[in-house]
């Protein structure tokens, strides 16, 4: 029988904003290079929301031009972890279990946050310790509810994959990989150079999550070069970091004139955010239309939901 699982690319969910070598578009130019005929969802029952995998938006777009189906194939079960961690608080010995869980949890997040690469993540060495923290896990509260059922779901979903006849690309969260990736070795993700729209993509999710630490110029320069609506939103970001809301309301309406759709979730926190400088500045009928703006879109992540319930209750100040 030939394979036709072409690629599998783990997802991180928010963690992969502090991967610069496995973001968004790096997903996206894996897709382009393997030309899939069809993308599947292993670890879903049903679409993913953006909020549970924001980097999947510009793959998806990218099927939906090309006309490249996306299937969800995973079984529900995952959802019962997190109905687990409720449960145990009920107990009497809950804490202390909860307590373990934390601590495991932190160590996931240690080898989760170490800079990885589509090759590291192909790497037997990175799949074997991952699949050992996860094992853990279930010796210490046994394969179930407690894991979300992962290892029955990727087995179920390995036998879905294996009567596939449409060439694939397989979309799997990344603790679900190491139990998937035995089924499809040949399949596990490799290096390639990174693009010009990776490398920008970097820099954008570093702005996204701007520290102390980072050089704030060198960002600003980078992202008036890239001058897309969510490059500009990003450096009014940072002007209101740095304590310059004049110049952010100037960047801001800038934005305001162009087409600020892409990504999805940029519409709801520019409009949140930019309500909120409206605001400061004495604007009060603007900032409230663009706080329901915020309210009427389709998708708003919910921080920015709140930012607009919150401004069209009481006008915004800085400090």
């Amino acid at each position: 029988m030939v394979l036709m699982v072409l690629r599998m690319l783990p997802t991180l969910g928010p963690l992969h904003l502090l991967h610069p070598r496995y973001n968004a578009v790096t997903l996206l130019e894996v897709a382009k290079g393997v030309r899939p005929e069809v993308i599947l969802l292993a670890s879903w029952p049903l679409l993913p929301t953006l909020e549970e995998e924001p980097a999947l938006w510009a793959l998806l777009a990218w099927a939906e031009a090309h006309k490249v189906p996306v299937e969800a194939v995973g079984l529900r079960g995952k959802e019962e972890a997190e109905a687990f961690r409720e449960a145990l608080k009920a107990f009497p010995q809950g804490e202390a279990y909860l307590a373990q869980l934390s601590e495991w949890e932190r160590g996931l997040n240690h080898l989760l946050s170490t800079p990885l690469t589509p090759g590291r993540l192909g790497e037997e060495g990175f799949v074997r310790g991952l699949r050992a923290h996860l094992e853990a896990l279930a010796q210490a509260f046994g394969e179930g509810p407690a894991t979300g059922h992962r290892k029955r779901r990727m087995e179920e979903a390995a036998l879905r994959l294996q009567g596939e006849r449409r060439r694939a690309l397989v979309l799997v969260e990344v603790l679900d990989y190491p139990y998937l990736l035995p089924a499809f070795p040949e399949a596990r993700p490799q290096d390639h150079p990174p693009t010009e729209a990776e490398r920008q993509r970097a820099l954008l999710d570093r702005a996204w999550l701007l520290r102390e630490e980072d050089d704030w110029g060198a960002l600003l320069e980078g992202l008036f070069q890239i001058a897309t609506p969510e490059a500009l939103f990003l450096a009014g970001q940072i002007y209101l970091a740095a304590g310059q809301p004049e110049e952010a309301l100037e960047v801001f309406e800038e934005v305001f004139r162009m087409d600020f759709q892409t990504p999805p979730y940029l519409p709801g926190y520019f409009l949140a955010r930019f309500g909120q400088l409206l605001d400061h500045f004495g604007q009060r009928d603007r900032a409230q239309r663009a706080y329901r703006g915020v309210l009427a879109l389709s998708f708003a992540p919910e921080e920015a939901r709140a930012i607009a319930l919150a401004g069209l209750r009481t006008p915004f100040r800085l400090g």
